[in-house]
């Protein structure tokens, strides 16, 4: 027996009268994380030749570099 607090019993009883709330919040959440899921963007991701293409471009002088006077 407890003397301070409540014991498993206690809460259990509380969730029970409390049950439709429970119930409701649980459902928000759920509901809540689907729509997050189904509104979620597909991320394309580069391939791998586009950004070495991009990389040697760079190194090979195709894209212009800045210089210290401008």
């Amino acid at each position: 027996m407890l003397i301070y607090g409540n014991t498993p019993r206690d809460i259990k009883n509380m969730m029970w009268r409390r049950r439709y709330k429970l119930l409701a919040i649980v459902t928000v959440i759920a509901v809540a994380v689907m729509l997050m899921g189904c509104t979620a963007t597909k991320k394309v991701t580069p391939k791998l030749g586009e950004g070495l293409n991009k990389f040697w471009d760079a190194i090979g002088g195709k894209v212009p570099t800045k210089s210290k006077d401008e």
